[in-house]
């Protein structure tokens, strides 16, 4: 009966390193999969909104002129405008390859920071992490993460 006993946690023992194992790679896999962004060359159509935006370190708030865009698939601030304005910026783990709508890469390069703050519209305040790259002319993009 012993002899029984012994065998049987043996294998649920190998059974479940066998399947910590395969999670371990899955996570792996996962971590190792590229981020991508596309973004819209020139809207048919620009709709603008007037946001705040607020620094998470100083509460300091600045107000923009947005760009709703649903063809960018992310939030974006323009490099200049960050700097400019003093908003804190963190280096990603990884870039993110920027796509154009027309499935080139961006001549810009790939996107190396993130600014963090506070977005407020008509009394809903949100936080929200923007990816930093140039945007030329505009200041922020809202696009759909």
């Amino acid at each position: 009966m012993r002899e029984e006993v012994k065998k049987l946690r043996k294998r649920k023992i190998e059974e479940l390193t066998k399947k910590v194992k395969e999670l371990k790679e899955m996570k792996e896999k996962a971590q190792g999969k590229e981020r991508v962004v596309r973004r819209t060359i020139r809207p048919l159509r620009a709709v603008w909104m007037k946001v705040g935006l607020e620094k998470v370190d100083t509460h300091e708030g600045v107000t923009v002129d947005a760009l709703l865009d649903s063809g960018a698939t992310g939030l974006f601030m323009n490099k200049e405008f960050m700097e400019k304005n003093g908003f804190r910026m963190e280096k990603l783990e990884r870039p993110v390859k920027v796509m154009n709508v027309d499935g080139t890469h961006n001549k810009e390069g790939d996107i190396t920071h993130e600014v963090t703050c506070n977005i407020y519209y008509k009394g809903h305040r949100e936080r929200a992490r923007f990816d930093v790259c140039n945007l030329e002319r505009t200041e922020v993009i809202l696009g759909m993460p």
